[in-house]
């Protein structure tokens, strides 16, 4: 895989509706895209950070620079890739800045299936044809507009409620929304909003049956959760505490989650995603695909990771029109009746970006050249 020219793009779109969680309110979603052109192909990444350091501490300048900076030019000093493995040993030297790494490692995975003439799916050693999905639900300040998304998200088949929680708006929700609908199955996600000093209150979430809390803690901590998991009886799900595989194998020696969200960019590319999943179906520690808002490029990397075996429970990757108005890719992701989405069995990615789109939503872009 030898790449003749990287495009990298800074893009913006506009979300359906605004999206809010314990970090804020976000409504425009600012992040990146990466192009790797070879003589017959082009493999394409995103690179899922934001305008603003609250998830993670990279953004959309973080990451540019570092692509244009250091990541572009180390892999212009190779005369060529041979696996998308190596990409990722090639960048260990560099600590951290592991979405902009992920942006490139999965425009190569892609590259690599193309030119294979398979599935991405495929090629990272997928066995399924059809994911289970959930739905993620933002904070809402009228409990009835979040009864009215639950309801809409079950009849479109979705498989599982995810439900942002925030200090204020955490036991009466979760109470409020099993009265209204029962034992249907939900999760919440704290998104590192509370501390050990609020251990009563996390314990009272154990009456509602949840699925999970996930990263009820610190983001990055993995000894309080330890010891907040042995005082409940709900799984701690552990997302933003996981960067890499050694994460992953450190938490689940000290006990602190039972459950794991694998997010592509967050851990640095697919390769440490398949070597985390690897690890969790060894330790018997289930996963899920979560999501950071993608568009349908990164949407559909997502869709590839989860059709490994061990993602057992519903991902965070609903179907394109869930967040936009216009994706920019063609057929978009969809959501079937039944909460799945087929895996598609085109090479590559499988979808088909579309380039008048994503020009349309690019407001900075840069061709690096070979040589």
């Amino acid at each position: 895989m030898k790449a003749e020219k990287i495009v990298l793009r800074k893009m913006s779109m506009t979300m359906k509706s605004p999206f809010q969680t314990s970090f804020g309110t976000q409504l425009v979603r600012d992040f990146m895209l990466v192009e790797v052109h070879t003589k017959d192909f082009v493999g394409y990444g995103e690179c899922v950070v934001s305008g603003l350091p609250f998830y993670s501490e990279e953004t959309v300048g973080t990451a540019w620079h570092m692509l244009e900076e250091f990541l572009v030019p180390m892999i212009f000093e190779k005369e060529s890739i041979s696996h998308p493995d190596d990409i990722a040993a090639m960048f260990a030297p560099i600590r951290r800045n592991n979405m902009a790494k992920a942006a490139l490692d999965a425009a190569y995975w892609d590259l690599y299936a193309k030119q294979k003439g398979i599935t991405l799916a495929k090629a990272l050693g997928g066995t399924k044809d059809k994911i289970e999905v959930g739905i993620s639900l933002g904070i809402e300040a009228d409990i009835n507009d979040l009864f009215r998304n639950v309801e809409k998200y079950l009849e479109q088949g979705y498989r599982r409620m995810k439900i942002k929680i925030a200090p204020g708006k955490d036991v009466h929700v979760i109470r409020a929304l099993r009265e209204r609908f029962g034992n249907i199955p939900m999760m919440a996600d704290a998104n590192s909003a509370y501390t050990l000093d609020d251990l009563e209150m996390l314990k009272q979430l154990d009456e509602f049956d949840l699925m999970m809390i996930e990263q009820p803690l610190a983001h990055d901590d993995i000894i309080d959760h330890a010891a907040l998991q042995k005082e409940l009886k709900t799984p701690i799900c552990l997302d933003e505490s996981i960067h890499s595989y050694e994460d992953a194998r450190k938490a689940i020696e000290l006990g602190s989650t039972r459950i794991i969200n694998v997010k592509v960019g967050r851990v640095g590319g697919l390769t440490e995603a398949k070597r985390i999943h690897d690890l969790c179906q060894e330790k018997g520690i289930p996963l899920w695909c979560g999501g950071m808002l993608e568009s349908g490029i990164g949407r559909a990397h997502n869709v590839a990771i989860t059709t490994l075996p061990n993602f057992t429970l519903p991902g965070d990757t609903a179907g394109s029109s869930r967040y936009w108005k216009e994706d920019i890719i063609s057929p978009y992701v969809e959501v079937a009746a039944d909460g799945t989405i087929t895996v598609p069995d085109a090479p590559g990615i499988g979808y088909t970006p579309v380039p008048e789109l994503i020009e349309k939503y690019t407001t900075a872009s840069k061709v690096v050249m070979r040589g």
